[in-house]
């Protein structure tokens, strides 16, 4: 009875570590796309997202999508003029098995965007498959 109970813990305890770890893995691509909003380098967008995924919002009484490769475009290569003004912040990471979701927040000086991230790890690599965004303009002063 006892070596199943240390078993067990042994189980247990070996489940939550794999599950530590892929929650670390699942993290990389969130941080890859916060870097590329502060740097404005598209090349960390690619990295984070999987070349199918979408990027969803609603704006103006319209479902707007946009491909990896067209979100991308609207990164200049440079930080924005006001980078020192913008706070960005992964709210949390949750992962079960190969599926994830993350909740990024960014608060910019004239808007706060909460980015609900959907994550799969697909040959091994977490990638971002799925955004979804809104966005609160704030008032003016």
């Amino acid at each position: 009875m006892k070596l199943k109970s240390f078993a067990a813990m042994f189980f247990i305890a070996g489940a939550a570590f794999a599950q530590d770890a892929d929650t670390a893995g699942a993290r990389v691509p969130v941080e890859n796309y916060i870097k590329a909003h502060a740097t404005g380098d598209a090349t960390f967008m690619r990295k984070a997202f999987h070349p199918d995924a979408k990027i969803y919002s609603y704006r103006d009484g319209k479902l707007q999508a946009l491909t990896v490769d067209e979100f991308a475009k609207l990164f200049p290569g440079k930080p924005a003029a006001n980078e020192d003004q913008r706070v960005r912040r992964i709210e949390n990471v949750e992962v079960t098995g190969v599926a994830g979701t993350a909740k990024v927040y960014l608060d910019y000086p004239t808007v706060i965007y909460t980015d609900y991230i959907s994550l799969l790890k697909v040959d091994g690599e977490w990638k971002i498959i799925n955004k979804t965004f809104n966005g609160v303009p704030k008032p003016k002063h």
